[in-house]
């Protein structure tokens, strides 16, 4: 039985698979395509909706059969949230999802880190990659709960509630809506110039504009302009503590305009200020501004994200991995190969630099890359790993260590043959990538 780590995964045998989580939890699950969105009522599995086919919910236990699946899903993802809704999860044990194959062998186990804020946590996914099925461990949580779920997978929102207080067929706790309203037309200004340049339009996001409030304020406070406010916290980890995990982000910070349209205009007007907000990356957005009592300056936070899903992170990091070996291919080297142990081992690294607030190779315990690929059941005799952090895109990530002699070394190094990925977003510096190599 594989014990997984966040980001780590296991082949599924054939057939009938049980995700069980004991404990005080509802178990629900939502079945989607490779875009990550579901189609309908029909993809949700969940106690009013325990029978879909090639899924069924009975108390704690989800069964899973892929091969009955709808037309189309490549993807079941397992959700739990506490089965008092007045309870929070951080006053609950963590989870401990069991998976079973046929005839009840074990085939992995995994336990997140114990959530704080989340009130809703994704724990593992069911994918299809080629002609089998593989489980993957996520642990990715939402502090505005059900809202923030419905949000990232596409979910039609009813707003007659039903007995047990939630709404819609699938009873998400949604009718509060996760848009703010939008008094001075920061939407409509952005999406026009978005439109303009070619871009699809965002949407704003209560949990961006919580954020951008929260620094607004800081900068106000500390009367400078800063991406870490005077409390010491940065807009980053304001961000991942209202629940949205974002794998892409970009900010406007400014002091200066006294309306809404000045602030829009004045982004417009600077080039690097116009790429971020004009980029096609970003789908939602969040903006607000707090007077300095004593200055009588007005502080600007505009935020601009993409939220993370996993299949946007198998994207990012398979998009590494091949920018990687361009340059391999470019030296006459033969390319890395994907290796899921370095994988596993890469993305909790990354995860962990988030969740702790630290940078570097080695572990807050002293633990190093070669532990670590160790401990996620690497075999390769040679191991190595180059970090960054603050990085923007896959693009911009492999660029920076090319430009690097140390980690372009390790890049170029002819004795690697495989290659792991993790990328993670939040803490200080609001990206934080890991490459782990093995030869």
């Amino acid at each position: 039985m594989s014990e997984l780590v966040p980001g780590g995964n296991v082949p599924l045998p054939d057939g009938a698979v049980s995700v069980r989580v004991p404990g005080p939890f509802d178990v629900s699950a939502l079945i989607t395509d490779d875009g990550g969105k579901v189609r309908g009522d029909a993809d949700f599995v969940f106690y009013n909706q325990a029978s879909v086919p090639g899924a069924r919910l009975n108390g704690d236990t989800l069964t899973v059969d892929p091969a009955r699946l709808r037309a189309g899903a490549t993807r079941v993802t397992v959700v739990v949230s506490p089965a008092d809704p007045g309870t929070a999860l951080g006053a609950l044990p963590a989870p401990a999802l069991q998976v079973t194959g046929p005839g009840g062998r074990p085939v992995a186990r995994f336990v997140p880190q114990r959530p704080r804020q989340e009130t809703v946590l994704l724990l593992v996914e069911l994918y299809r990659r080629g002609g089998g099925w593989k489980l993957r461990a996520l642990g990715q949580g939402y502090a505005d709960g059900l809202a923030g779920l419905a949000r990232d997978f596409g979910v039609d929102v009813a707003e007659e509630p039903d007995s047990r207080g939630t709404t819609g067929a699938a009873g998400t706790a949604v009718a509060a809506a996760s848009r703010p309203a939008d008094p001075d037309g920061f939407a409509a200004l952005v999406n026009s110039a978005r439109t303009a340049a070619g871009s699809p339009p965002v949407v704003l996001d209560s949990r961006l504009c919580s954020a951008a409030r929260e620094h607004a304020a800081a900068m106000a406070a500390a009367g400078r302009l800063d991406v870490t406010g005077g409390d010491g916290v940065s807009l980053h980890q304001r961000l991942t503590a209202t629940g949205y995990a974002y794998l892409t982000v970009g900010e406007h910070l400014v002091s200066g305009p006294r309306s809404t349209a000045e602030f829009v205009d004045y982004c417009l007007r600077g080039d690097r200020s116009g790429r971020t907000l004009r980029d096609p990356a970003f789908t939602h957005a969040g903006v607000a501004h707090v007077r300095d009592a004593r200055s009588g300056d007005f502080y600007w936070t505009a935020l601009w994200a993409r939220p993370f899903t996993p299949a946007e992170l198998a994207r990012t990091t398979g998009e590494v991995l091949e920018l990687t070996n361009r340059e391999r291919a470019a030296a006459g080297l033969r390319p890395l190969s994907p290796d899921p142990s370095l994988t596993a081992a890469a993305q909790a690294h990354s995860a962990d630099m988030v969740a702790r607030a630290f940078y570097s190779h080695t572990s807050p315990e002293g633990g190093q890359p070669w532990d670590r690929a160790a401990a996620a059941g690497s075999r390769h005799r040679s191991t190595g790993e180059n970090i960054a952090c603050g990085q923007r895109s896959p693009a911009e990530v492999v660029r920076g260590w090319m430009d690097s002699p140390g980690h372009r070394a390790n890049i170029l190094k002819r004795d690697f043959t495989h290659l792991g990925v993790g990328f993670a977003g939040g803490g200080p510096a609001g990206t934080y990538w890991t490459q782990l190599f093995g030869g």
